[in-house]
């Protein structure tokens, strides 16, 4: 178990680092070849985008061949991006780039599945753990994407990042050769049963977990896009962007190492509770200057923030399914976060040029509030079922929440 669980690190790792060195790039080329500099996010809100509409096909395609061949489906994806956006930049083509982002969010979106696959490769007292410890393959993807950036950047002049594209198609290979050695589960019998779509998505416990993953990777997403534009506004290089958004990887995946932990021991609403108030702590540090420790630590906070929450909504998903309904649970948790995400990154570049910095900041306030609100009520909703089963014990129950059926 724990092999496999290391061959998912790995390749989520590899996976995330194209998309981390992306992070640096992405609003920096875009700014440049965009005549109207409000779409400059435009190449990641379609990346975005593309990761929500891979939701579903990737769900039919791990349940009909399974895991493995559905992951190798997303690293051609992937490797077709990045040769995609090579020729974008080639090219001095905006649309071209943009057409790279396509095809590079329909590899990330089909990567997003590892953490799935950690779920159901590990025992279930081991599964918070597992899940934690794949995502954690983001300290890698932090330290090796914009590494590539800084070193790769000039190296076809007079093209600048067209040789860190032409590296970053090289990670999605070697994520193939990985996968040959894994032993991932098999795709479930076409007949296993479980509840439709329209009735996983209507529980309460799914509620909670895709709301949780929303606001955890909408917010940070807001920020992030629009960072490197607002730092070259405010006199800062490539290397200096290039560092923050490298300090902000490494606190999205380090805790890794330990929320599982955390959430084994205080739960996953105190957790995700906690990761909402460091988001938020994130604003007021960033509202306090334009220096380049004020960028910093806010996106530090903003990371580790997206961690505490975004690893507690897998764990609440995990929980809110039965097996048999895995695929379809996921696939449907993946649309509604995604498409999130996407309209994030379409309002970030928009909300930046119209409102400035400070706007897009306080932004994610609402939000944030929304989620905290909505953790407490499930936690009390929790609580209540916990008092009652004291006073009247009732049959066993699935972690859907669903009475077995007989």
């Amino acid at each position: 178990m724990k092999r496999q669980v290391l061959l998912l690190f790995f390749c989520s790792a590899l996976t995330q680092a194209s998309t981390v060195g992306q992070a640096v790039m992405a609003a920096l080329i875009g700014h440049s070849l965009a005549e109207d500099k409000s779409l400059s996010t435009l190449p990641v809100a379609i990346q975005m985008t593309a990761t929500m509409a891979a939701s579903i096909p990737a769900g039919i395609v791990f349940a009909r061949l399974g895991r493995r061949p559905g992951f190798i489906l997303g690293a051609v994806a992937a490797l077709v991006g990045s040769l995609t956006f090579a020729a974008g930049v080639w090219w001095g083509s905006f649309p071209v780039y943009c057409l790279g982002a396509v095809f590079a969010g329909l590899g990330f979106g089909v990567g997003q599945h590892y953490r799935f696959a950690a779920a159901e490769v590990a025992t279930p007292g081991y599964r918070p753990r597992a899940i934690s410890l794949v995502m954690t393959g983001g300290v890698l993807s932090a330290a090796l994407g914009p590494e590539i950036v800084k070193h790769t950047r000039d190296m076809v002049v007079p093209h600048l990042f067209l040789g860190t594209y032409l590296t970053l198609a090289l990670l999605p290979l070697l994520c193939i050769a990985l996968l040959s050695f894994a032993r991932l589960p098999p795709p479930p019998p076409r007949n296993a049963g479980g509840a439709p779509v329209r009735e996983i998505v209507a529980r309460p416990a799914f509620v909670a977990a895709v709301v949780t993953g929303m606001v955890a990777f909408g917010t940070m997403n807001l920020i992030m896009t629009s960072t490197p534009v607002e730092m070259m506004l405010c006199g800062f290089g490539i290397g200096a962007s290039a560092t923050v958004i490298q300090a902000h990887a490494v606190a999205m995946y380090g805790p890794g190492f330990f929320t599982g932990r955390l959430i084994s021991r205080f739960g996953t609403a105190r957790v995700a509770a906690t990761g909402a108030a460091l988001s938020a702590l994130c604003v007021l540090v960033g509202l306090q200057g334009q220096g380049f420790w004020h960028f910093a630590a806010a996106l530090t906070l903003l990371g580790v923030g997206w961690n505490f929450m975004f690893v507690s909504a897998t764990t609440m998903l995990s929980a809110a399914h039965d097996p048999a309904e895995r695929v379809r649970a996921q696939a449907a948790n993946d649309l509604i976060v995604f498409g999130t995400v996407a309209c994030t990154a379409f309002l970030s570049g928009a909300v930046h040029a119209g409102g400035g910095w400070a706007a897009l900041n306080l932004s994610i306030l609402p939000p944030l509030a929304v989620a905290v609100a909505l953790l407490a009520w499930q936690r009390w909703r929790a609580s209540g079922r916990d008092a009652a089963s004291t006073v009247a014990p009732s049959p066993a129950v699935p972690a859907s929440g669903r009475p077995a059926h007989r």
